[in-house]
């Protein structure tokens, strides 16, 4: 049986610029959350509790498919590797979101549109954003 730690023995290492990136990761899909909430009436500041309701079904399934995909512990010299991770991971992720938004447990529900933009929005953002830290970060 291979462990966790044979299996990522050639990945990346879980140091402060891997957590540094996971949180912004995650400050993004905040952000981007929060923003599509503003869009529609929600008032982050006098209604916290319905914006943490919007965004933690995506930021939970952002990373439950994040540690499934190996993204914070794969290389990230490689544009097209890091492309097909980060899309990989947000498609994973959103489906998530989607499937906990839509259930009972959570206020607001699917309409048809919503998946269609989250998800564009969400590669557009993600990718973007990750293609920048590739850039900053080759020599």
């Amino acid at each position: 049986m291979i462990t966790i730690a044979e299996r990522n023995a050639g990945g990346r290492p879980i140091d402060r610029q891997t957590i540094g990136l996971a949180v912004a990761d995650v400050g993004l899909l905040t952000a981007l959350v929060t923003a599509g909430g503003l869009t529609h009436g929600l008032d982050p500041i006098a209604d916290p509790l319905s914006t943490l309701e919007t965004v933690v079904p995506f930021v939970a399934g952002w990373l439950v498919v994040a540690v499934i995909a190996g993204l914070y512990t794969a290389d990230r010299s490689s544009a097209i590797r890091t492309i097909r991770l980060v899309a990989v991971t947000w498609l994973g992720g959103a489906n998530i979101g989607f499937l906990l938004r839509g259930s009972p447990y959570f206020e607001g529900g699917i309409t048809w549109p919503f998946p269609l933009v989250m998800t564009g929005l969400g590669l557009i953002v993600l990718v973007g954003w990750r293609l920048v830290v590739v850039a900053l970060e080759s020599p």
